[in-house]
C-alpha cells in the first residue's frame, strides 16, 4: 500500500486518465488489496459512487459536470448529486409537472428502478396513481399530486392517439435539451438537431417530451 502523499498522486493521476473507476481499478493505483484502505484514501480526495451497477463505480467529487436533473452519465455509468438512486428518484418524481412513469424513469436514469419504486412507496416519499395501463409516481403530498395528474391527463387529452416516444428517444431529447443549456430550442429545431445526428424524431414526440418533463423551450432561432 503506498502512504497517504503517493497514494494521493496516484488517484489523481488514475482519474486525470479516466474519470470512473471500478475497485479493481483502485486496488491497482494503490497496490492494497484492502476496500478499508482505498476508501480511507477516497474519502481523503472526496468522492462518488455510482447510482448504476451497484455501486460499482467511483469518480472524485471535482469531476462530474451535473445537468440541470443533478445526473451525470460516462457512457452508461451514472453518478447523481444527491448520490444514492433511492435518493434521486423523489426529486424526479416531486419535480415533474405531470409525474413519470416507471418507463419514463427509466429512460431518464437509464436502469431498472421498480424495487427503488416500491420501497419509496412503502416509506411514502412517493404517491403512485392507476392511469390507464399504467402507473403514474406522483409527490406524496395530494394537493402536488392532483396537479401533477391534472397535468398527465391535459397532455393525453392534446394528443390521445399518439403513442408515447420510445426511452430511447426520450433519453436523446432530454440530453439535447440539457446541452442547450437554460433555453432549451423549439421543437421543431431541437428534431432537426437529432435527425442530422441519425435520431429518428418529430417534433410531436419532443413536445410530448417538454411536456412531460416540464421543458419550456424558448423562441424559435436560425439553425
Amino acid at each position: 500500500m503506498l502512504d497517504r502523499t503517493a497514494a494521493h498522486e496516484a488517484l489523481r493521476r488514475l482519474f486525470r486518465s479516466r474519470p470512473v473507476v471500478s475497485l479493481h481499478g483502485l486496488f491497482a493505483a494503490l497496490d492494497t488489496c484492502s476496500r478499508m484502505s482505498v476508501f480511507r484514501r477516497l474519502r481523503d480526495l472526496g468522492y462518488l459512487s455510482s447510482f448504476t451497477h451497484s455501486g460499482r463505480y467511483y469518480t472524485l467529487l471535482d469531476i462530474p459536470r451535473f445537468d440541470d436533473l443533478g445526473l451525470w452519465f460516462s457512457d452508461d455509468v451514472g453518478f447523481s448529486r444527491r448520490g444514492t438512486l433511492k435518493n434521486t428518484v423523489p426529486p424526479l418524481v416531486v419535480g415533474a409537472p405531470a409525474g413519470l412513469t416507471h418507463g419514463e424513469l427509466m429512460a431518464l436514469l437509464r436502469v431498472r428502478v421498480f424495487n427503488t419504486l416500491r420501497e419509496l412507496l412503502d416509506e411514502k416519499r412517493i404517491g403512485r396513481e392507476r392511469r390507464g395501463r399504467t402507473h403514474l409516481y406522483v409527490c406524496p403530498d395530494q394537493v402536488r399530486a392532483a396537479e401533477q395528474i391534472a397535468r398527465r391527463e391535459e397532455l393525453l387529452r392534446a394528443s390521445p392517439d399518439v403513442p408515447a416516444p420510445p426511452a430511447t428517444v426520450v433519453i436523446e431529447v432530454l440530453v439535447e435539451a440539457v446541452r442547450a443549456g437554460k433555453v432549451a430550442p423549439p421543437a421543431e429545431v431541437l428534431a432537426t438537431r437529432l435527425k442530422a445526428r441519425g435520431v429518428a424524431v418529430t417534433p410531436v414526440e419532443v413536445r410530448q417530451v417538454f411536456g412531460r418533463y416540464g421543458i419550456r423551450p424558448g423562441k424559435k432561432t436560425a439553425e
